[in-house]
């Protein structure tokens, strides 16, 4: 049996890949459910300004994940030709980067409507897995980032991957990074309690997220431009890159929790105006 076609409908020349569908189920169904969860709390961002980020979010997830991708995992190849850093069709992406463009995204968003970045960033961390999830199934769907080699009765052989049987990590990383970050988040993100102290929900997604990942990649098969790092044959720049987000969330969490709850504004929130 052959594998699976990572082109979901092909009108001519046009091709629609599963990756690029995954991209939008995650970007709106993420912010559908963030809209959700404005309407269970008082305190800002409103409809509006979700709505007006949604952009914002689509070009930091896409800038940063590339530029990401390209200082953290390829540099020396992208220097050489650095025409090839806009071939972005071809693959090459990075949640790290991805996450720090979300991030600058959320922080100049936030300061031009007048309320804490952390707010946003609570809603948007609780969305996150949801893309996630879609982006780690497209993964598996295209054959790459696959795992290393294996003799447990789940393993796959993948086209890229030679003819050992291999670890499906795509799909590990999807259960741990999206089903079980968004059902752990759920509860939080759904409380009017938690949402009142800004962070706490970020932290917590950064620091399931670094953990999830540092452990995948035991079973993840390294960059080949890369290998391990340090000398070993097990650290990898995941895990290099997982490290101090872990330290971070766990930091986040921790001083957001000790901050007193914040008040619901008496009226509406600056983010109701036009920018």
């Amino acid at each position: 049996m052959g594998w699976f076609d990572p082109v979901a409908l092909q009108i001519g020349p046009i091709a629609i890949r599963w990756y690029a569908l995954a991209y939008i189920a995650g970007f709106v169904l993420g912010w559908r459910y963030a809209l959700w969860l404005t309407r269970r709390t008082t305190l800002p961002p409103d409809r509006l300004a979700l709505d007006d980020f949604l952009t914002w979010a689509v070009v930091g997830t896409i800038l940063g994940g590339r530029l990401g991708y390209v200082l953290f995992y390829n540099f020396d190849e992208y220097l050489q030709a650095p025409a090839t850093i806009l071939e972005i069709w071809k693959g090459g992406m990075s949640f790290h980067g991805g996450m720090l463009g979300v991030t600058a995204a959320i922080i100049l968003f936030a300061w031009r409507r007048g309320f804490s970045p952390l707010l946003l960033g609570d809603v948007v961390a609780a969305a996150a897995p949801i893309g996630l999830f879609f982006g780690r199934i497209a993964n598996f769907i295209n054959g790459e980032l696959w795992g290393r080699p294996t003799d447990l009765p789940w393993a796959f052989v993948f086209p890229s991957g030679g003819p050992l049987p291999r670890h499906p990590s795509q799909l590990y990383e999807a259960g741990l990074e999206g089903l079980l970050l968004f059902l752990v988040l759920l509860p939080l993100a759904a409380s009017a309690r938690i949402r009142s102290k800004p962070g706490i929900i970020l932290g917590t997604f950064i620091t399931w997220y670094g953990v999830s990942r540092f452990l995948v990649e035991f079973v993840r098969e390294p960059d080949a431009q890369l290998g391990y790092l340090m000398g070993t044959d097990w650290f990898t720049r995941g895990q290099e890159l997982s490290l101090p987000m872990i330290v971070i969330g766990i930091a986040v969490v921790i001083w957001a929790a000790r901050r007193p709850a914040m008040a619901a504004p008496a009226t509406a929130p600056a983010s109701s105006a036009a920018a």
